[in-house]
Protein backbone atom coordinates (compact mmCIF):
# COMPACT_ATOMS: atom_id res chain seq x y z
CA UNK A 1 0.00 0.00 0.00
CA UNK A 2 1.50 3.46 -0.77
CA UNK A 3 0.61 6.58 1.27
CA UNK A 4 -0.10 9.86 0.34
CA UNK A 5 -0.55 13.24 2.63
CA UNK A 6 -2.38 16.40 1.64
CA UNK A 7 -2.20 19.20 1.54
CA UNK A 8 1.21 20.58 1.43
CA UNK A 9 0.27 24.11 0.15
CA UNK A 10 -3.26 24.80 2.20
CA UNK A 11 -2.42 27.41 5.66
CA UNK A 12 1.15 26.71 5.66
CA UNK A 13 2.56 30.12 7.95
CA UNK A 14 5.93 30.10 5.83
CA UNK A 15 7.82 27.99 2.71
CA UNK A 16 10.44 26.41 5.16
CA UNK A 17 7.48 24.73 6.88
CA UNK A 18 6.24 23.57 3.80
CA UNK A 19 9.91 21.92 2.55
CA UNK A 20 10.13 20.72 5.70
CA UNK A 21 7.12 18.69 5.69
CA UNK A 22 7.98 17.49 2.41
CA UNK A 23 11.46 16.31 3.58
CA UNK A 24 9.80 14.66 6.32
CA UNK A 25 6.86 12.96 4.41
CA UNK A 26 9.97 11.52 2.24
CA UNK A 27 12.03 10.41 4.86
CA UNK A 28 9.29 8.05 6.88
CA UNK A 29 8.45 7.00 4.02
CA UNK A 30 5.37 8.68 2.13
CA UNK A 31 4.91 7.65 -1.63
CA UNK A 32 3.23 11.15 -2.59
CA UNK A 33 2.40 14.62 -1.58
CA UNK A 34 -0.83 16.05 -2.76
CA UNK A 35 -2.45 19.88 -3.19
CA UNK A 36 -5.49 21.20 -2.90
CA UNK A 37 -6.90 24.22 -5.32
CA UNK A 38 -8.77 27.20 -5.54
CA UNK A 39 -7.37 30.47 -6.82
CA UNK A 40 -9.89 32.68 -4.41
CA UNK A 41 -11.71 31.91 -1.17
CA UNK A 42 -14.94 34.01 -1.41
CA UNK A 43 -15.87 36.18 1.54
CA UNK A 44 -19.13 34.78 1.07
CA UNK A 45 -20.58 31.78 -1.78
CA UNK A 46 -24.30 30.68 -3.13
CA UNK A 47 -22.17 27.56 -4.76
CA UNK A 48 -22.16 24.46 -2.09
CA UNK A 49 -18.96 22.68 -1.25
CA UNK A 50 -20.38 18.58 -1.85
CA UNK A 51 -17.91 17.51 0.55
CA UNK A 52 -18.96 18.62 3.80
CA UNK A 53 -22.21 19.24 5.58
CA UNK A 54 -23.22 22.88 5.54
CA UNK A 55 -21.71 23.51 2.03
CA UNK A 56 -18.72 25.52 3.09
CA UNK A 57 -15.24 24.63 2.38
CA UNK A 58 -13.46 24.55 5.86
CA UNK A 59 -10.97 27.36 5.18
CA UNK A 60 -10.87 31.15 5.18
CA UNK A 61 -10.53 33.78 2.82
CA UNK A 62 -7.22 35.19 4.52
CA UNK A 63 -5.75 31.39 4.09
CA UNK A 64 -2.75 30.97 2.78
CA UNK A 65 -3.70 28.72 -0.79
CA UNK A 66 -0.40 28.71 -2.44
CA UNK A 67 -0.56 27.69 -6.05
CA UNK A 68 -0.26 24.00 -6.44
CA UNK A 69 2.01 23.78 -9.71
CA UNK A 70 3.99 26.37 -7.61
CA UNK A 71 3.68 24.59 -3.98
CA UNK A 72 4.70 21.39 -6.20
CA UNK A 73 7.97 22.88 -7.63
CA UNK A 74 9.54 23.97 -5.02
CA UNK A 75 9.16 20.34 -2.98
CA UNK A 76 10.36 19.00 -5.97
CA UNK A 77 13.25 21.02 -5.94
CA UNK A 78 14.16 19.88 -2.47
CA UNK A 79 13.06 16.10 -2.84
CA UNK A 80 14.22 13.39 -4.19
CA UNK A 81 11.49 10.59 -4.77
CA UNK A 82 8.74 11.87 -3.46
CA UNK A 83 5.71 11.72 -5.77
CA UNK A 84 3.70 15.03 -6.79
CA UNK A 85 -0.28 14.91 -7.31
CA UNK A 86 -2.82 17.92 -8.02
CA UNK A 87 -5.86 16.92 -5.27
CA UNK A 88 -7.66 17.70 -7.88
CA UNK A 89 -6.55 21.05 -9.78
CA UNK A 90 -9.97 22.64 -11.47
CA UNK A 91 -9.07 22.13 -15.55
CA UNK A 92 -12.23 24.00 -16.92
CA UNK A 93 -11.31 27.59 -15.25
CA UNK A 94 -7.89 27.40 -16.86
CA UNK A 95 -6.42 27.98 -20.12
CA UNK A 96 -5.22 24.10 -21.25
CA UNK A 97 -2.59 25.11 -23.14
CA UNK A 98 -0.87 26.87 -20.15
CA UNK A 99 -1.79 24.05 -18.04
CA UNK A 100 -0.32 21.37 -20.35
CA UNK A 101 2.84 23.46 -20.27
CA UNK A 102 3.25 23.88 -17.01
CA UNK A 103 2.41 20.10 -16.12
CA UNK A 104 4.72 18.89 -18.55
CA UNK A 105 7.43 20.81 -17.06
CA UNK A 106 7.14 19.91 -13.91
CA UNK A 107 7.23 16.54 -14.94
CA UNK A 108 10.49 17.56 -16.64
CA UNK A 109 12.16 19.38 -13.61
CA UNK A 110 11.28 16.54 -11.49
CA UNK A 111 12.66 13.73 -13.21
CA UNK A 112 8.91 11.98 -13.93
CA UNK A 113 7.76 12.70 -10.43
CA UNK A 114 4.50 14.61 -11.35
CA UNK A 115 0.61 13.00 -11.05
CA UNK A 116 -2.25 15.91 -12.69
CA UNK A 117 -5.22 15.18 -10.72
CA UNK A 118 -8.10 17.18 -12.67
CA UNK A 119 -12.11 17.92 -11.91
CA UNK A 120 -14.71 20.09 -13.09
CA UNK A 121 -14.80 21.87 -10.22
CA UNK A 122 -17.92 23.02 -7.79
CA UNK A 123 -17.48 27.25 -7.21
CA UNK A 124 -19.32 28.96 -9.44
CA UNK A 125 -17.99 32.21 -8.05
CA UNK A 126 -14.65 31.33 -8.76
CA UNK A 127 -15.37 30.88 -12.30
CA UNK A 128 -17.09 34.13 -12.68
CA UNK A 129 -13.66 35.64 -11.02
CA UNK A 130 -11.72 33.74 -13.78
CA UNK A 131 -13.81 35.16 -16.72
CA UNK A 132 -14.67 31.47 -17.56
CA UNK A 133 -18.78 30.22 -18.23
CA UNK A 134 -19.73 27.80 -15.31
CA UNK A 135 -22.10 26.49 -18.13
CA UNK A 136 -20.45 23.40 -19.84
CA UNK A 137 -17.33 22.79 -17.60
CA UNK A 138 -18.19 18.63 -18.34
CA UNK A 139 -18.15 19.48 -21.97
CA UNK A 140 -15.33 21.45 -22.07
CA UNK A 141 -12.91 19.31 -19.20
CA UNK A 142 -13.78 16.62 -22.08
CA UNK A 143 -12.56 18.54 -25.04
CA UNK A 144 -9.29 19.70 -22.31
CA UNK A 145 -8.14 16.36 -21.97
CA UNK A 146 -8.24 15.98 -25.75
CA UNK A 147 -6.56 18.36 -26.53
CA UNK A 148 -3.35 18.66 -23.71
CA UNK A 149 -2.67 14.88 -24.65
CA UNK A 150 -1.98 16.40 -27.99
CA UNK A 151 0.28 19.01 -26.43
CA UNK A 152 2.18 16.11 -25.05
CA UNK A 153 2.84 14.19 -27.44
CA UNK A 154 5.75 16.45 -28.88
CA UNK A 155 3.49 16.16 -32.56
CA UNK A 156 2.12 19.46 -34.74
CA UNK A 157 -1.22 19.95 -32.92
CA UNK A 158 -4.48 20.69 -34.62
CA UNK A 159 -7.48 20.81 -32.40
CA UNK A 160 -10.67 22.27 -33.19
CA UNK A 161 -13.78 22.70 -31.10
CA UNK A 162 -16.58 24.66 -29.85
CA UNK A 163 -14.29 26.24 -27.08
CA UNK A 164 -10.38 25.86 -29.06
CA UNK A 165 -9.19 26.63 -32.26
CA UNK A 166 -5.52 25.24 -31.88
CA UNK A 167 -3.27 24.84 -34.95
CA UNK A 168 0.40 24.06 -36.28
CA UNK A 169 2.25 24.19 -33.42
CA UNK A 170 4.28 22.51 -31.31
CA UNK A 171 5.21 22.77 -27.52
CA UNK A 172 8.56 21.17 -25.75
CA UNK A 173 9.46 19.49 -23.38
CA UNK A 174 6.92 16.87 -23.57
CA UNK A 175 6.20 14.81 -20.01
CA UNK A 176 8.91 12.34 -18.81
CA UNK A 177 6.40 9.91 -18.40
CA UNK A 178 4.52 8.72 -20.72
CA UNK A 179 1.53 9.03 -20.49
CA UNK A 180 1.49 11.58 -18.16
CA UNK A 181 -0.76 10.19 -15.13
CA UNK A 182 -4.30 11.64 -15.40
CA UNK A 183 -5.70 11.10 -11.57
CA UNK A 184 -9.49 12.05 -12.06
CA UNK A 185 -11.43 13.31 -8.97
CA UNK A 186 -15.04 13.27 -8.00
CA UNK A 187 -17.62 10.48 -7.00
CA UNK A 188 -20.89 11.30 -9.00
CA UNK A 189 -22.36 9.36 -11.63
CA UNK A 190 -20.51 11.72 -14.36
CA UNK A 191 -17.59 12.10 -12.32
CA UNK A 192 -16.95 7.91 -12.42
CA UNK A 193 -17.40 8.12 -16.47
CA UNK A 194 -14.87 10.68 -16.83
CA UNK A 195 -12.08 8.35 -14.63
CA UNK A 196 -13.58 5.49 -16.60
CA UNK A 197 -12.81 7.51 -19.83
CA UNK A 198 -9.66 9.35 -19.48
CA UNK A 199 -7.88 8.62 -15.93
CA UNK A 200 -4.94 6.57 -15.44
CA UNK A 201 -6.09 7.21 -11.90
CA UNK A 202 -9.15 7.90 -9.81
CA UNK A 203 -9.28 10.06 -6.37
CA UNK A 204 -12.20 9.41 -4.28
CA UNK A 205 -13.39 11.60 -1.93
CA UNK A 206 -14.66 8.54 0.25
CA UNK A 207 -13.94 9.16 3.68
CA UNK A 208 -14.14 5.50 4.74
CA UNK A 209 -14.20 1.79 3.21
CA UNK A 210 -17.72 1.46 3.48
CA UNK A 211 -18.50 4.86 1.44
CA UNK A 212 -15.46 3.56 -1.03
CA UNK A 213 -17.17 0.41 -1.52
CA UNK A 214 -20.51 1.57 -2.72
CA UNK A 215 -18.79 3.68 -5.13
CA UNK A 216 -16.89 0.47 -6.59
CA UNK A 217 -19.98 -0.69 -8.37
CA UNK A 218 -20.71 2.39 -10.65
CA UNK A 219 -17.40 2.66 -11.43
CA UNK A 220 -17.10 -1.07 -12.57
CA UNK A 221 -19.85 -0.03 -14.92
CA UNK A 222 -18.50 2.97 -16.12
CA UNK A 223 -15.03 0.91 -16.91
CA UNK A 224 -17.03 -1.56 -19.18
CA UNK A 225 -19.24 1.02 -20.55
CA UNK A 226 -15.46 1.94 -21.53
CA UNK A 227 -14.29 -1.61 -22.38
CA UNK A 228 -11.55 -1.33 -19.76
CA UNK A 229 -11.14 -3.34 -16.69
CA UNK A 230 -11.57 -1.59 -12.95
CA UNK A 231 -7.80 -3.23 -12.08
CA UNK A 232 -6.15 -0.79 -14.50
CA UNK A 233 -7.51 2.43 -12.68
CA UNK A 234 -5.03 3.60 -9.77
CA UNK A 235 -7.71 4.21 -6.77
CA UNK A 236 -6.46 6.29 -4.77
CA UNK A 237 -8.27 7.37 -1.58
CA UNK A 238 -8.40 9.63 1.72
CA UNK A 239 -7.67 7.86 4.68
CA UNK A 240 -7.90 8.65 8.59
CA UNK A 241 -6.09 6.08 10.91
CA UNK A 242 -7.99 7.47 14.15
CA UNK A 243 -11.42 6.52 11.96
CA UNK A 244 -10.01 3.33 11.25
CA UNK A 245 -7.59 1.67 12.77
CA UNK A 246 -4.86 0.40 10.68
CA UNK A 247 -4.49 -3.34 11.22
CA UNK A 248 -8.41 -3.54 9.98
CA UNK A 249 -8.57 -1.21 7.47
CA UNK A 250 -5.70 -1.68 5.56
CA UNK A 251 -5.86 -5.09 4.51
CA UNK A 252 -9.63 -3.99 3.43
CA UNK A 253 -8.43 -1.17 1.54
CA UNK A 254 -6.20 -3.92 -0.30
CA UNK A 255 -9.41 -6.22 -1.05
CA UNK A 256 -11.11 -3.07 -2.50
CA UNK A 257 -8.14 -2.42 -5.22
CA UNK A 258 -6.97 0.62 -3.40
CA UNK A 259 -3.26 1.60 -4.28
CA UNK A 260 -3.10 4.27 -2.14
CA UNK A 261 -4.54 5.79 1.05
CA UNK A 262 -4.31 9.88 1.05
CA UNK A 263 -3.68 11.08 4.56
CA UNK A 264 -5.48 14.38 5.42
CA UNK A 265 -3.19 16.66 7.26
CA UNK A 266 -5.40 18.02 10.03
CA UNK A 267 -5.47 14.37 10.69
CA UNK A 268 -2.30 14.35 12.38
CA UNK A 269 -3.47 16.65 14.74
CA UNK A 270 -2.53 19.99 15.88
CA UNK A 271 0.98 19.92 15.80
CA UNK A 272 1.23 18.37 11.97
CA UNK A 273 5.41 17.29 11.89
CA UNK A 274 4.84 15.39 15.67
CA UNK A 275 2.05 13.65 13.57
CA UNK A 276 3.55 13.00 10.47
CA UNK A 277 6.15 11.17 12.95
CA UNK A 278 3.77 8.96 14.82
CA UNK A 279 2.38 8.64 10.86
CA UNK A 280 5.82 6.78 9.63
CA UNK A 281 6.06 4.77 12.83
CA UNK A 282 2.21 3.14 13.46
CA UNK A 283 1.02 3.38 9.92
CA UNK A 284 3.28 3.29 7.18
CA UNK A 285 6.05 1.20 8.61
CA UNK A 286 4.03 -1.33 9.00
CA UNK A 287 1.81 -1.94 6.23
CA UNK A 288 4.83 -1.88 4.17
Amino acid sequence: MKFGLIPCNVGVPHVDAMISMAQTAEEIGLESLWTFEHAIVPVDYASRYPYSGDGKMPVQPETNFIDPLIALTAVAAHTQTLRLGTGVNILPQVNPLMLAKQAASLDFVSKGRFMLGIGIGWLEEEFRALGVPFERRGARFADYVEAMRKVWSGEVVEHESAFLHWTNFKSHPVPVQDPLPLVIGGSSKRALQRVARYGQGWYAPAVSADQLAGLLVPLDEACAAEGRDRSTVEISTMYVPLMEPPAEAIPRYRDLGVSRLIVPLQALGEKPMEGLARLGDEVVSRAS
